[in-house]
């Protein structure tokens, strides 16, 4: 598997050099934000806002009014909790064209509770006018600005940064609102999002190797989420649905999946992987996914209890798993 460091940082200048309009605003998180390549490459189109994200909010709103298109830089954090109302009368409430990157989504920080964006998702797709987006590898880093692009209206974006893998080829960037069919099988569903799917792909490995069929899709647009791809996904397991998110398992992935298969009464079992009303604490990523069980062992637990039936996997084997970058069956000119 691909390793890339500092996917955005370098995907942002090149991508917005012919984009004169586009700005980028930073809260004093600059070079945390992988924005300090565009503010030496543009510096008359970065704005530093220092410690202040409600009026970054409001002054990227009015920058949207000029028709620019402003690219807001912070942790996801300080977003939604510090600038909630901004982001919602000042951006949705007047579909500003503002895009809102917020980094560190989840527990992929040990900066603790402070700084874990474990309820993003519900609160920000809750916004009328408000797009949701999640990055799941270095391919979804570096498509998601063609993708919030194309959208005009606000965006708001789970992303990474750092050293992250390629899981899909570069040759299949995102696509709104369409999910990336992994897999294909009748016994479970699953739906994973952002780095859980990594987890999530050594698992349907293992479980495919003991006669497991699974339909894994990997789902990049949290809101809207209305493909029929994945109406079908939820409609066809023998025993369920599983849901794999590094969120809250209210308001995020499980209970979009529990919104659909209740509003087109598809009577599914499901088993929403998350935090469970809890909030998380300061240690290495590896160890809060496998201490609130959004690992590959959680996942293969939960099958488990969904198919009635234990499958003899240890950790150990999972360590052996290898990850290929993978293609998608779900092709947008077929659709």
């Amino acid at each position: 598997m691909e390793m890339l460091s500092r996917v955005h940082a370098n995907n942002l200048v090149t991508w917005a050099k012919d984009k004169p309009k586009v700005l980028v605003l930073s809260a004093d998180l600059t070079s945390s934000c992988e924005a300090d390549a565009f503010s030496l490459a543009y510096p008359e189109r970065f704005f530093s806002m220092g410690i202040a994200e409600q009026n970054m909010l409001s002054f990227a709103a009015g920058l949207a009014r000029e028709g620019f298109m402003p690219l807001v830089h912070t942790f996801a954090v300080f977003i939604y909790r510090r600038a909630y109302d901004q982001v919602a009368m000042s951006v949705a409430y007047a579909n500003a064209n503002v895009k809102m990157f917020g980094f560190l989504p989840g527990i992929t920080t040990p900066g603790g509770a402070t700084h874990q964006a474990i309820d993003d998702v519900a609160l920000m797709r809750t916004l009328p006018n408000m797009i949701v987006l999640e990055t799941g590898d270095a391919t979804e880093v570096e498509s998601v600005l063609e993708v919030m692009a194309a959208v005009e209206g606000p965006v708001y974006i789970r992303m990474l940064r750092g050293e992250i893998p390629r899981l899909f080829p570069a040759s299949e960037p995102m696509q709104l609102d369409q999910p990336r069919v992994l897999s294909r099988g009748n016994d479970l569903t699953v739906l994973s999002s952002g780095l859980c799917t990594e987890e999530a792909l050594k698992a349907v490995s293992l479980l495919k190797s003991r006669g497991v069929s699974v339909e894994h899709l990997h789902i990049s647009t949290l809101k809207p989420c209305n493909h029929p791809v994945l109406l079908d996904a939820l409609a066809q397991p023998k025993h369920g649905v599983l849901t794999l998110e590094n969120h809250l398992t209210t308001g995020g992935l499980g209970s979009i999946a529990a919104e659909k298969i209740a509003e087109h009464g598809l009577g599914k079992k499901l088993i929403r992987l998350g935090l469970q009303d809890t909030f998380s604490h300061g240690a290495s990523k590896a160890y809060l996914m496998r201490e609130h069980g959004i690992d590959a062992m959680g996942l293969i637990q939960a099958a488990e209890q969904a198919l009635k039936t234990q499958l003899n996997i240890r950790p150990e084997d999972i360590a052996h798993v290898r990850v290929e970058a993978v293609h998608s069956a779900a092709k947008a000119e077929g659709l």
